[in-house]
């Protein structure tokens, strides 16, 4: 696994990162979680195969996610050798205050992650949305306390509209603050929009790309109206993958016809395009079986010709913005 500098800083993680979102404590929106031992294995053969970038969230399985991730990433090596990530933003508790990027939700929650994450600092904490009710000011000028205070390295954002970015990281340059290192967006075969705004923004900016999402939610590792679990009880797949008119057909049927031909899984390929695209520093997979960490890692390895490239974009058409 090769590994690459986490936008214009000195930070090496590895070219896969490992999503931590199907991780924690089953709950009615996401029965399909795994717990601590289910998660081990899997840990492991992500560890084993070069990755060492790991990211979750506060709002992931309403906090287990990163007792799980603190929880073994401390049996796979030193915490020096781990690049772990987080993020805040999403309702953790009911009432006012329980929810945004005020400095107060900041601050509380930067402390309630590290405690469940059992550690003194994080390596890159995101924020998981723009918040509209506050200043970005107050934002900013929060989480470079957060990054003054040892308890994180970096911070990075993830899925807003291009201007809020360049608003919340003007409002950090004019004042003398830590800006953000990292953009965490949702890219793949079946969802380009981000090429229009965000990605031309961040590569200009040398701002790292985190892609989430690369493989659809799934869509883009079988041939077209195969059903699992996820797909059908998780309300976020349901509204973002499976009932968005214009996720076409024939961008899976093209994925299915290269991947034939290559004698190779569709995740695979739909992967190593991603990793081709200019700018794309470390797409997040979020692995339930070890097959998924194996097929990241041989992604990483695989070279696609131009012509690969064109067939697989090729069906691609315009669709809504969603995940924001």
């Amino acid at each position: 696994m090769r590994t690459t500098r986490l936008g214009r800083t000195g930070l090496e993680v590895s070219r896969i990162c490992f999503g931590c979102m199907s991780f924690g404590k089953v709950t009615d929106e996401r029965p399909w979680v795994l717990g601590l031992e289910e998660a081990r294995p899997i840990f492991r053969r992500a560890w084993e195969g070069g990755i060492n970038f790991f990211d979750t969230a506060n709002v992931y399985a309403e906090g287990t996610s990163e007792e799980i991730t603190g929880a073994l990433i401390k049996e796979l090596a030193p915490r020096d050798e781990i690049v772990l990530a987080t993020k805040v933003f999403g309702r953790m508790r009911s009432g006012p205050n329980g929810q945004g990027l005020s400095r107060k939700a900041i601050l509380a929650e930067m402390d309630n992650s590290l405690g469940r994450l059992g550690t003194d600092y994080v390596d890159l904490y995101q924020i998981h949305r723009f918040d509209p009710f506050t200043p970005v000011e107050e934002t900013m000028e929060a989480l470079n306390d957060v990054v003054r205070a040892g308890k994180a390295r970096y911070i990075g954002a993830s899925s807003m509209w291009a201007w809020q970015f360049a608003k919340l990281q003007h409002a950090a340059k004019t004042n003398g603050w830590t800006r953000f290192i990292s953009m965490q967006n949702q890219v793949s075969l079946s969802y380009r929009e981000e090429e229009r705004e965000m990605i031309p923004l961040c590569i200009d900016q040398g701002v790292a790309l985190l892609p989430w999402s690369p493989l659809g939610g799934g869509k883009l590792t079988r041939p077209w109206g195969t059903q699992t679990k996820r797909a059908t009880t998780d309300r976020y797949n349901k509204t973002m993958y499976e009932t968005v008119p214009g996720n076409d057909e024939a961008v899976v049927t093209a994925l299915e016809e290269v991947a034939k031909v290559r004698g190779l899984p569709m995740a695979q390929v739909a992967m190593a395009w991603l990793l081709h695209k200019k700018g794309m520093t470390s797409p997040i997979v979020g692995a339930s079986k070890l097959s998924h960490i194996d097929d990241a890692i041989a992604a990483e390895a695989l070279t696609l010709g131009d012509e690969e490239i064109a067939r697989l974009e090729a069906p691609y058409q315009p669709i809504a913005v969603t995940g924001f």
